[in-house]
């Protein structure tokens, strides 16, 4: 068409893409904990260091697995399973 103009096309890198292994399908809709400040998350262990995110205050999430010490696994709204904080999570009464 005379005039229309598109804009360049753009390759998102892989890095914007979410491991498959760390999603749950379909992502859960009963929650057992709350966020009660922004926290970090990890995908996979908190040892490889790599920050998958932020979970923000008032997130909910599923708690499923109690680590040692402060270390646990949860699922977020958008089914992404996830290392986090437990101190960072308060129960959903």
């Amino acid at each position: 068409m005379k005039g229309m103009l598109r804009p360049a096309q753009t390759v998102m890198p892989a890095s914007a893409l979410e491991p498959e292994a760390d999603v749950v399908s379909p992502p859960p809709n009963r929650f057992t904990h709350v966020v009660q400040a922004r926290q970090p998350f990890y995908v996979g262990s908190v040892l490889q260091g790599e920050t998958g995110g932020t979970l923000p205050a008032g997130a909910k999430v599923v708690l499923m697995v109690r680590g040692k010490g402060d270390v646990c696994r949860v699922i977020d709204r958008r089914g992404r399973y996830v290392t986090t904080s437990f101190k960072g999570l308060r129960p959903l009464s």
